[in-house]
């Protein structure tokens, strides 16, 4: 009881401290679905129980003057031994310059099954969706606001991965395609009376935004203890094609050149098991390669995110 107590605390304390809180990652959410999640249990002396919930909190602040508040609700349903069905409902807050928003995220649903067991790994294949909430048009004052204000992509979006785990490494691969464009209607010369229109460029203009296919790489090394456990890893996400933007005046649209490329962050977790059901898990990350221009807002610099879960 005395550690559940001192851990307890000190995630109370992590909440209020001033830090760079945000995503286990910068992209649109598939890096923490099914098979692509960071930090998955692998015990064949002991019987996962495949039905959780996970409750994570964070802070975020971006390249710009946005922060970003989020608190995310991940259930989780074992269907049978081998299927299971993950639900995330995220809602999200922010702040900053050009005004405040809050609501609902773009909600996740994904299907991951195990398609081969052995007593030393384990390969399993997810497949899932994004649904948005809002259609990504929230504006301020009549003026509309950069995706960096936005509670929703504005897009439905299809997610597939794989992964291959044993006790030691993990690795995963997926991929995520946005199949419309959103509503956004974001472009420099909709703040003119901003006093500082440098500052209003270092949003990226999103008018009508259709993001590019992103496909991610996990590698991760696991330092399993009895009730520690720990990973080091990387996660490179490359942008296959490039942003497209509209243009208010035409049907014509463009392909934002530097809106495509790789992201890579370099990613470790703690996580701490008060029993075989449950515990608490911390993230850091660290942006090392950066595309040029991020019209959907997803940039970050460092993350750190911090939660509880809870197996049954």
């Amino acid at each position: 009881m005395k550690n559940i107590h001192f851990f307890l605390l000190c995630f109370l304390k992590l909440l209020i401290v001033q830090q760079v809180w945000a995503q286990g990652c910068s992209d649109a959410g598939f890096c923490t679905m099914g098979a692509m999640k960071p930090d998955q249990p692998f015990n064949k002396k002991i019987e996962l129980k495949l039905r959780s919930m996970e409750v994570s909190f964070y802070r975020g602040t971006t390249t710009t003057s946005v922060k970003i508040y989020v608190a995310t609700a991940d259930l989780n349903f074992s269907l049978n031994s081998k299927n299971s069905f993950q639900v995330k409902i995220p809602y999200l807050a922010t702040q900053g310059s050009f005004g405040e928003t809050s609501g609902l995220s773009d909600i996740s649903l994904c299907f991951t099954r195990n398609i081969f067991s052995t007593e030393k790994y384990d390969i399993n294949f997810s497949l899932g969706t994004k649904i948005p909430t809002n259609q990504s048009d929230l504006s301020e004052d009549g003026k509309p606001l950069p995706m960096y204000y936005q509670t929703s992509l504005g897009t439905y979006d299809a997610i597939a991965g794989v992964s291959f785990i044993n006790r030691n490494w993990l690795f995963a691969t997926g991929i995520q395609h946005a199949f419309n464009q959103n509503e956004n209607k974001f472009l420099w010369n909709t703040w003119p009376d901003y006093p500082s229109q440098e500052y209003v460029q270092k949003y990226g203009r999103a008018y009508e935004l259709k993001r590019g296919t992103d496909i991610m790489l996990r590698i991760e090394r696991n330092f399993r203890f009895s009730r520690v456990n720990i990973t080091l890893g990387l996660l490179p996400i490359y942008r296959v094609n490039k942003d497209e933007i509209g243009t208010p005046l035409s049907d014509e649209r463009f392909k934002l050149d530097d809106a495509q490329g790789l992201a890579m962050s370099a990613i470790g977790t703690a996580g701490y098991s008060f029993n075989v059901q449950s515990g608490m898990r911390f993230l850091y990350g660290h942006k090392i390669v950066q595309r040029k221009e991020n019209p959907d807002g997803l940039s970050r610099v460092e993350v750190m995110t911090l939660s509880y879960y809870y197996r049954f």
